[in-house]
C-alpha cells in the first residue's frame, strides 16, 4: 500500500468513525425533539415514524399553562446568572492568591484540599450542609442556593484561571502597584482583562452545568423550582402512564440552550480548556 492510499484509507476511517460518532450522540436528541412536537395518540405508532407528518407545539403550550415553566426559566436564570457571576469574581481572587503564593505550603495545600473538595459526591456531604444551610435559614431561599452552586462551580473555576494567572508575568502587576493601584485596582484593570478568554470558557462551562444540575435544587429546594427539577413535577395520567410527550418537550427546553451555546462557543471552549489546564 502505497503512502497516497494509506492517507485516503486513515481519511475515510478518521471520517466514518467520527460520522458513526455523531449518529450515536445525535439520535437520541432528534428522538427527544420529534417526540415533542408529535401529538400524543401518534407518539406510541408502528412502525416508528422518524419524520412525522403532524406537527404540534401544544406540549410547550401545555408546559408553560399546566407547569409554569415560564416562573422556573425565570428562578433558573437568575440563580444561575447570580452563581456564574459570583463563582468569577471568588475564583479569579482565589487563583490569584493560589498562583501568586504558591510557594507558602499552607497555600499549596489549600488549593490541593479544593479541587480534592470536587472529588467528593454531593451525596455525602448532603445531611450535614442541610442542616447547617437550616440552621442559617438558607434552605428554599435564592440566596442558600446561589450559595450551594457557586461552591460546586468554584474548584473548576479556580483549576482553569489559575493556570492562565500563573502565564501573566508578574512584572504587570508590580508596574500597577508602581502607579499606585491597590489589590482591587490590579485584580479588575489588570488581571481581568488578560483573562478574558478564561472567564468566557469557565462561564460557558458554568452555564452548563447550572442547568444541568439536579440534586441541590432537589435536595435544598421546596417551593424554589428550576428547570432541571420541574421534569419531575410533571403529573402522570389516570392510568399511571408515564406522559413522554410533556417529558420531551420539557427535556428538550432544556436542552437547546445548551446545544446553541457549545455551537456557539465551541472554540472559545476548546482554546480555554487546552491553554488553561495545562501547566507551563
Amino acid at each position: 500500500m502505497n503512502i497516497r492510499s494509506m492517507k485516503s484509507f486513515y481519511f475515510f476511517l478518521r471520517w466514518g468513525l467520527t460520522f458513526v460518532v455523531a449518529i450515536i450522540i445525535l439520535l437520541p436528541l432528534y428522538w427527544i425533539f420529534i417526540s415533542s412536537i408529535t401529538p400524543k395518540g401518534s407518539l406510541f405508532q408502528t412502525p416508528i415514524d422518524y419524520f412525522p407528518k403532524i406537527i404540534t407545539f401544544q406540549n410547550y403550550k401545555d408546559l408553560f399553562i399546566q407547569l409554569g415553566i415560564g416562573e422556573m426559566a425565570i428562578n433558573t436564570l437568575l440563580i444561575t446568572g447570580l452563581s456564574l457571576v459570583a463563582s468569577i469574581i471568588f475564583g479569579t481572587a482565589a487563583a490569584y492568591g493560589f498562583a501568586r503564593y504558591d510557594y507558602s505550603r499552607g497555600v499549596s495545600w489549600g488549593y490541593k484540599l479544593l479541587l480534592f473538595s470536587a472529588l467528593i459526591p454531593p451525596v455525602i456531604t448532603a445531611r450535614p450542609l442541610y442542616d447547617f444551610m437550616k440552621s442559617v435559614q438558607l434552605v428554599d431561599t435564592y440566596l442558600g442556593l446561589t450559595i450551594l452552586y457557586t461552591s460546586s462551580l468554584l474548584p473548576f473555576s479556580v483549576l482553569i484561571l489559575y493556570n492562565f494567572v500563573k502565564q501573566i508575568p508578574p512584572s504587570l502587576e508590580e508596574a500597577a502597584q508602581v502607579d499606585g493601584a491597590n489589590f482591587l485596582q490590579v485584580l479588575f484593570k489588570v488581571y481581568f482583562p488578560l483573562m478574558k478568554p478564561a472567564i468566557a470558557t469557565v462561564s460557558i462551562i458554568n452555564f452548563i452545568q447550572c442547568l444541568n444540575e439536579f440534586f441541590t435544587p432537589l435536595f435544598f429546594s421546596y417551593k424554589i423550582k428550576v428547570l432541571s427539577v420541574g421534569i419531575t413535577t410533571i403529573p402522570r395520567t389516570s392510568n399511571f402512564e408515564v406522559p413522554w410527550d410533556l417529558i420531551s418537550s420539557m427535556g428538550w427546553f432544556i436542552t437547546l440552550p445548551i446545544i446553541l451555546f457549545v455551537m456557539i462557543f465551541e472554540k472559545n471552549i476548546m482554546e480555554g480548556i487546552i491553554a488553561g489546564g495545562v501547566k507551563q
